[in-house]
This record gives C-alpha cells, sequence and structure tokens, in this order.
C-alpha cells in the first residue's frame, strides 16, 4: 500500500525536476536564432532568455533525466505530455505489478509559474478519490518549498519562481499550452 504513494511523490518529484532537468538541457544546447531571443529586463541586472520547445522535445527531456538521475527507482514509471501531463507505470502488489495512470492538466499562470490541475488516479481499473491522494502525499513526503499540495481543490502549484538553480537563474513559465504543442519557457540570468 505504501509504495503507491511513493509513485505519486515521485510523480510530483519528477515533474520537478524534468522542469529543472528542462533549463539546465536547454541552457548548454547552443542557441539557434529563430528559437532563442535575447532581451535586457527593466531592472538591469538581468537577461532574459525565451526558449520555445514541444511535446515530443519535452518528454524526451523529461524521461531521458527521470532515468539519468534514477527517480525511476524501483518502481518504473513515464511520464508523456499529449494533450495533459500523464503518468503511466507499474506498481508492485502482493508480488504482482499492477498497472497505474495519473493524469494532470497543466497552466501556466501570468507570474510564470505552474499549476497541475489533478484530473484523474486509477490503479488497474480502480479509480481514486483525487483530494484523499493528494492530501495523503502533501501529508507524508517533505516536498521542496516550491511545490505546494492543495487537496482540496485538486491541485499542485509549482512555484517555479521559487526554484534554485545554479548562478541564481530563475526560470519562468510563459505559455504550456499541450492541446496546440506551444511551451515556452523564459530563463532570467542575473549579469550583476
Amino acid at each position: 500500500m505504501k509504495n503507491k504513494w511513493k509513485i505519486l511523490f515521485f510523480l510530483l518529484l519528477g515533474i520537478n525536476i524534468a522542469a529543472a532537468a528542462v533549463v539546465s538541457i536547454l541552457i548548454s544546447l547552443p542557441p539557434d536564432h529563430e528559437g532563442t531571443e535575447m532581451a535586457r529586463v527593466d531592472n538591469g541586472e538581468d537577461v532574459k532568455f525565451v526558449i520555445n520547445t514541444n511535446k515530443e522535445d519535452l518528454n524526451k527531456v523529461i524521461n531521458h533525466y527521470l532515468e539519468k538521475e534514477g527517480l525511476t527507482g524501483p518502481i518504473n514509471y513515464k511520464v508523456l505530455l499529449r494533450d495533459e501531463v500523464e503518468l503511466y507505470g507499474t506498481m508492485p502488489v502482493f508480488s504482482r505489478d499492477l498497472k497505474m495512470k495519473l493524469t494532470f492538466e497543466p497552466e501556466a499562470l501570468d507570474n510564470g509559474n505552474l499549476v497541475l490541475r489533478q484530473k484523474s488516479i486509477s490503479i488497474g481499473q480502480l479509480q481514486l478519490p483525487v483530494s484523499y491522494v493528494l492530501k495523503f502525499v502533501r501529508d507524508s513526503y517533505h516536498l521542496p518549498d516550491w511545490v505546494t499540495i492543495v487537496p482540496n481543490d485538486e491541485m499542485v502549484y509549482v512555484a517555479l519562481q521559487k526554484l534554485k538553480l545554479k548562478s541564481d537563474v530563475k526560470v519562468k513559465v510563459n505559455e504550456f499550452d499541450l492541446k496546440k504543442d506551444k511551451i515556452k519557457f523564459t530563463l532570467l540570468v542575473p549579469t550583476k
């Protein structure tokens, strides 16, 4: 029974780490002239890099990062960006592997943060109450201070502005429209 809660925790952790991985990998890639633009931010201390990507590339980055960092652990799972964020995996129960699926609907906020609204959780054919599962995860696991689970609203708030990256780089989500395959991030790089 405890393993399914670990899966939910690793899902949330995986999504957060995937966002950090995307930023890290995209920073190390050479810029192309059409996909990256650079401009001064009003405060004169940060440089803004706008990065456009798509679901296919972000899927590769997320799952590569999960595998590389060993975050799939004893429970194998895969995150897929389709029209919503989907997590597929197996969960060992009584020496059997049960298939699971969790779905989230992402929403980019004006402040650059991301909200993941839980749509469904199922283990095999069993549908579980979303608010109960999210409350259990929130109360049972230590999450980074930039991830807030709100069970009654059935959502996870990802405050990317609080995410600590190397060299004080900050991440802001501009657009996360999976249905139109438009994903845009801004990296704020301090110059002082």
